[in-house]
């Protein structure tokens, strides 16, 4: 088989996978990004070379007490964690003094506020007034994949000036405004056929994947570019790992809670 194919199925069964799980239940959607998430761990802790018992733990600790204390403020001050930790990776990314290897405390904060932190932030997105809602998440992979897709399309006909080159030589500005036009026409899309948000938090939201998304996707190239590997898994034939193919929604997730928080 060839590998276009090979990544089209794979890629075809992640889609359904998530839109299934997402839709059929609160229970199901929760199973599988917890799933995630721990796929996720692992990955990270090749890529950065960290203890998998430790970091297991860390994100079993984590995950329980936002679970155990999800009526509480717990959550949205953790989250500022997850910001924090997003916000150096970004200032990271542009300095010319980062440095190669981490130390341990480091690894493990970054393991937290990269990792853990986002995918409790996914987990806590569909929940509006405690009711679930998961058009909510299904809204923000329509998108991130409309971000992506008018990204490639645009910045292939009309990019002509290099986003980051060092990392991802295909990206461009070009490519990077074309894809937030276009994510923000879905974005009134869905706030006129998706109930529970406005249009303003529609598009608040389509703001934050276009820009946080793509950083997102540099960082997660950067990581990878360290470690020396071209994806951060095989999970998925063609794809690669979670991370990668999750790199756009861990990366805006905190910024998508706190947004939700605020304006909902």
């Amino acid at each position: 088989m060839s590998e276009s194919f090979v990544r089209s199925i794979s890629g075809s069964v992640y889609i359904i996978l998530l839109l299934v799980a997402t839709l059929y239940s609160e229970i199901s959607f929760q199973i599988l990004f917890g799933l995630f998430l721990f796929i996720g761990i692992y990955e990270f802790t090749k890529l950065t070379r960290l203890s998998l018992v430790f970091s297991f733990a860390l994100g079993i600790i984590v995950t329980a007490a936002v679970y155990l204390l999800k009526d509480s403020a717990f959550f949205f001050y953790l989250n500022f964690i997850g910001i924090g930790v997003l916000t150096y990776l970004l200032i990271d990314l542009y300095s010319k003094k980062s440095k190669p290897e981490k130390s341990i405390f480091e690894k493990y904060l970054l393991l937290l506020g990269y990792v853990i932190i986002p995918f409790c932030a996914i987990l806590s997105l569909p929940y509006n007034h405690g009711a679930y809602e998961p058009q909510v998440i299904i809204g923000i992979f329509i998108m991130i994949w409309t971000n992506d897709t008018f990204a490639y399309i645009v910045g292939k006909k009309w990019g002509r000036t290099k986003l980051f080159e060092r990392i991802s030589p295909k990206k461009t500005i070009e490519g990077l405004v074309g894809g937030l036009i276009f994510t923000i026409i879905a974005s009134l899309i869905l706030a006129k056929y998706f109930t529970g948000f406005n249009a303003i938090i529609w598009i608040s939201s389509a703001i934050f994947v276009s820009i946080f998304g793509t950083i997102g996707d540099l960082v997660e190239s950067k990581f990878k570019r360290l470690a020396g590997v071209k994806d951060s898994g095989a999970i998925m034939p063609g794809h690669g790992g979670i991370l990668d193919r999750l790199d756009s929604i861990i990366f805006v997730s905190p910024f998508l809670y706190l947004i939700f928080q605020i304006l909902k």
